[in-house]
């Protein structure tokens, strides 16, 4: 993979796009509380008959329709006013919306629940293969924008990532959450300096492992205006590495005899999409699947923290090395603002809305959300070269990050029987 020079980030144009982000997530919610609740379609299905009856009728297909419509409408005026084509765009979000469609298809299949296979998983295979043995990635290059979609879908993720569920758990959750994010961030940073990669892609990769995967990754690739290529590289690692640990820690869990709870908060800390850590957790139980999320919110949680610390020591570090001077107008422009969008929705549906409200408009704002990190991982995708990932630094990134991933595993299995197995406190419940 060729290194695209940091200096060619273009901080003012990244800012233009988050902000855009911010304005579309947020009123994709607006539009929501006022009332604009179409029923989410369903992809659940075990065979083919109910896959016939139910997923693949024309009811269920307008309703996707239905949503893509809630997604192409703003999506078009923010690829407006970033100069795309308004015609290209739109075509090539319709293609790209119709292969998500096929992701979750393939996702809602009880055989792929049963072992962890999530929509993100397909949708990156999906973009991979037509990435790798055809042109399609260039055809729909105005459409292929995996950062803006998952800035978007970022928002409104805010509105599932409830501080009242933190509460819930005590400190635990966030204790866990601090200790294993800090420790297992340097550990990644050390080692990924140590097998000589870059500072760019050191810092990237420590954010994905030890916080909460691609989404940290985006944020941190913000907050140091990092290379899009390196970017690319680690958000499809970080899924790559996803399947097999879905599929093997559960199971690790259940041979080892661990609470239910234990297993959780191991399960929630160490593997790196929601999506997969509720996945995980459903293979081992009710109580580990809710202790799993509450762990994982809780370092969703930390990504504000981290983007803004991160932000604050790259900029003093490269005003150190005389490339800029630090200070809070360079903090401010190398900091990613959608993350402010995700904090925002956060304490809105936190502290300002009815439980009634935040639960009835939880199955259409997770519909939104999915739909957008669909788009994402398809992008994401077609974007990757598989020749690129193999050459860039002679494998060392990838043998970095596996490095770190065994060490999160193994620090949080600790941290995991300290907090929660009633070793130092009473072990908690998650019913």
């Amino acid at each position: 993979m060729t290194s695209t020079p940091s200096e060619n980030f273009q901080p003012s144009t990244v800012a233009h796009e988050d902000w855009i982000a911010v304005a579309i997530g947020a009123a994709s919610i607006l539009f929501v509380l006022l009332g604009v609740r179409p029923a989410a379609p369903r992809f659940d299905w075990s065979n083919w008959e109910q896959l016939s009856s139910t997923v693949l009728t024309g009811s269920n297909c307008l309703l996707w329709i239905e949503l893509g419509l809630m997604l192409l409408l703003p999506a078009m005026v923010g690829a407006r006013m970033m100069g795309a084509s308004v015609i290209s765009f739109a075509l090539g979000f319709a293609a790209l919306y119709g292969m998500a469609g096929v992701s979750l298809v393939l996702a809602g299949y009880t055989g792929s629940t049963a072992i962890g296979l999530e929509y993100v998983i397909y949708a990156l295979a999906i973009g991979l293969v037509l990435g790798q043995t055809t042109t399609l990635g260039r055809r729909l290059v105005e459409a292929v924008r995996a950062e803006y979609y998952i800035k978007i879908g970022l928002v409104i993720l805010g509105a599932s990532v409830l501080f009242s569920r933190l509460v819930e758990a005590g400190l635990l959750g966030i204790a866990q959450a601090l200790v294993v994010v800090i420790s297992v961030w340097f550990f990644s940073f050390w080692l990924a300096k140590r097998m000589e990669v870059d500072d760019e892609l050191a810092t990237m990769l420590s954010s994905a492992v030890s916080i909460c995967g691609v989404s940290a990754a985006i944020a941190t690739c913000g907050a140091i205006q990092g290379d899009r290529k390196k970017l690319s590289y680690v958000s499809s690692l970080v899924l790559v590495v996803a399947v097999p640990m879905m599929i093997v820690m559960p199971w690790v869990s259940r041979v080892m005899g661990m609470p239910d709870v234990v297993a959780g908060a191991w399960l929630g800390g160490t593997l790196d999409t929601s999506a997969a850590v509720v996945a995980a957790g459903e293979l081992v139980g009710e109580q580990a699947r809710n202790a799993a999320v509450v762990v994982k919110i809780s370092q969703n949680v930390l990504i504000g923290v981290a983007a803004f610390l991160l932000t604050v020591w790259w900029s003093m570090r490269t005003g150190a090395t005389g490339e800029r001077q630090s200070g809070a107008g360079v903090i401010w422009e190398r900091f990613p603002k959608f993350v402010l969008g995700f904090l925002a929705v956060s304490l809105v549906f936190s502290f300002l809305l009815s439980d009634a409200v935040v639960n009835d408009t939880r199955g259409i704002l997770g519909a939104l959300r999915t739909g957008w990190f669909a788009l994402a991982f398809l992008s994401i995708g077609l974007e990757t070269s598989i020749g690129d990932l193999a050459r860039l630094g002679g494998g060392r990134p990838a043998v970095a990050f596996l490095g770190a991933q065994a060490f999160n595993i193994v620090v949080t299995l600790v941290f995991a029987y300290l907090l929660f197995g009633g070793m130092i406190f009473p072990a908690p419940t998650f019913n």
